[in-house]
């Protein structure tokens, strides 16, 4: 018997409903970078963590915003009208899902960044610090070592 399909797939429209509200919730950090890359308008990305963690490395362009202080800061920072992308330390950290939850009862549009900062790092985005912007070499595992884009 077959474990894939010991539990049936979904019919093709609960699968496409399913995957749809998947995107409409996330977006990866290749995205994130060609929006921050074109400037696009109307999309806002917000790191969730701490002091130290932003003072290490963060995405150029984001807006620091612990998740801690949305409640009382958003308002005033970030325009009611755009979609915020938040994000934190990576897969194993929960903080932009806690970031995204703070924006979303606030009544914002909101997408979680999936990866987090580690996966943006790992694909050699460049990250900004006190001492400039730099990038780390790609990490074959997670992205085309070359830094093309594998148009997935």
């Amino acid at each position: 018997m077959s474990s894939v399909l010991s539990i049936p797939p979904a019919a093709p429209a609960q699968a496409a409903a399913h995957f749809a509200a998947r995107l409409s919730f996330e977006t990866d950090v290749s995205d994130v970078h060609a929006d921050l890359e074109a400037r696009a308008p109307g999309v806002v990305v917000i790191d969730s963590r701490n002091t130290q963690a932003w003072e290490q490395g963060h995405l150029p362009g984001a807006v620091h915003l612990p998740t801690a202080e949305i409640a009382a800061r958003a308002p005033s920072l970030i325009d009611p009208a755009a979609v915020v992308v938040t994000y934190c330390w990576g897969p194993g950290c929960n903080g932009a899902t806690r970031a995204a939850l703070a924006f979303a009862t606030l009544g914002y549009r909101v997408k979680e960044m999936i990866g987090g900062y580690e996966y943006w790092v790992r694909e050699g985005f460049p990250v900004e610090t006190a001492e400039g912007r730099h990038a780390r070499r790609v990490d074959d595992l997670t992205a085309l070592s070359s830094g093309i884009a594998c148009d997935c």
